[in-house]
């Protein structure tokens, strides 16, 4: 008997993939619960398996495989994402099994091609929407073309109502519970929200283009199995996973404010935590406000709480001519993000020069932050008048907020 099973996910599908609990990292985004590599087998007449994981873990999905179905008796594998902890055992795969065929979309095909330089692989490109009966299995292909690589593909098990959306609808957490709805709400919501912050807030539009081809396939899953974390079962949380994602990618302005700075001896603290209290005195009940010390908060944990916002500030003291470097790092992480439909304002100490500040204008003209007010600055420590003028900030930035979402 082998000491890890597949998990039965339906009849005829198998979740034959593996637990990385003690993944913290991935790709400068903390993954501090870990994550999961996903990887399904079709039972059938022709046996399919749906992804593999990442190289590492190859012995893991093996062994999870051998607990149902000798590996060889598997026909064909799908590659719904060419990225390296989807396809890492995916040449291991093909020299055991000697699959028929490997599917992938065109581009995928491409990109395994460069990544393998596999002449014996196989790999059979699918279009977008083609359908394919393999035995007693019916199959449609969708193209989800940068959600979130050129390459990626979603596959639809019609027989069972089965979509596999490789990194569609995941998260990076690593659970025994296989279902969403056996883990907490609170914990899927937000390492969901976290996901779609730091990996697929840049695609948005193609993220709507996705939602809105399921309709036009009229794919209607009963489960949505994504690449990472646990499978979402049932129209309510399907339901509740598609608006989600459809919310985010909307990039509405929200009644939250994010402040970001960092510090050398509390001056630009002093004005950040003045402009905070400054908008919830003014905001009310309404105005959410996240003071992100830079000492203590993560570039991803500030991504995530960037998705449902409608303001940032950034303060940033100078030194050496220019902004702090952890204000660099954040800066260039959320720049490439590219969150939209922001208001904001910088502000900063400096002793010298007040470089930081003109930077970091230029920095929010780069990030189409719409500027309310003018940037406050403090020479050395903020006076009273410096800090009146960040409470004079802070309450523009509640009432325009408040504004935009009573309209």
């Amino acid at each position: 008997m082998t000491t890890l099973q597949a998990i039965k996910i339906t009849e005829r599908v198998y979740w034959v993939g593996a637990i990385d609990w003690g993944l913290r990292d991935f790709h400068g985004y903390r993954t501090s619960r870990g994550s999961t590599y996903n990887a399904y087998l079709i039972l059938g007449e022709q046996p399919i398996l749906v992804d593999t994981v990442k190289a590492n873990f190859w012995s893991e999905m093996l062994t999870r495989i051998n607990s149902i179905i000798d590996p060889t008796k598997i026909k064909y594998i799908i590659s719904n994402h060419s990225e390296m902890d989807h396809s890492g055992c995916l040449l291991k795969a093909i020299d055991l099994i000697h699959p028929k065929k490997v599917f992938a979309s065109k581009s995928g095909a491409q990109t395994l091609q460069e990544h393998f330089h596999c002449s014996h692989c196989l790999i059979t490109p699918v279009k977008n929407g083609e359908k394919i009966q393999l035995g007693n299995t019916d199959l449609t292909f969708m193209e989800t073309k940068m959600v979130h690589w050129p390459d990626s593909m979603f596959t639809y098990f019609e027989n069972e109502g089965v979509l596999f959306s490789q990194d569609g609808f995941g998260m990076h957490l690593a659970s025994e519970h296989f279902f969403v709805d056996m883990n907490e709400l609170s914990v899927i919501r937000y390492e969901a929200a976290k996901y779609y912050a730091n990996i697929l807030l840049p695609y948005s539009s193609q993220v709507i283009t996705t939602l809105d081809s399921l309709v036009v396939f009229n794919i209607k899953p009963q489960l949505i199995a994504p690449d990472h974390g646990p499978v979402w079962r049932g129209e309510k949380n399907i339901h509740y996973i598609t608006e989600l994602w459809r919310k985010w990618a909307r990039q509405e302005s929200y009644l939250k404010t994010i402040i970001i700075y960092d510090t050398m001896w509390q001056s630009t603290e002093k004005m950040a935590i003045t402009i905070a209290d400054s908008i919830t005195a003014v905001g009310g009940d309404g105005v959410e406000v996240r003071v992100m010390p830079l000492s203590g908060s993560h570039r991803s944990d500030i991504a995530v709480e960037l998705l449902e916002a409608g303001a940032l500030l950034i303060g940033s003291p100078t030194i050496n001519q220019q902004i702090f470097p952890t204000i660099a790092d954040i800066i260039c992480y959320l720049k490439g993000l590219k969150r939209k439909n922001l208001i904001g304002q910088v502000f900063g100490s400096y002793g010298w020069g007040a470089e930081s500040i003109k930077i970091l204008q230029e920095e929010f003209k780069n990030m189409a932050v719409e500027t309310i007010a003018e940037p406050v600055k403090a020479k050395y420590i903020p006076t009273d008048d410096t800090l009146t003028a960040c409470r004079i900030l802070g309450e523009k930035i509640a009432t325009v907020l408040n504004d935009r979402n009573n309209d």
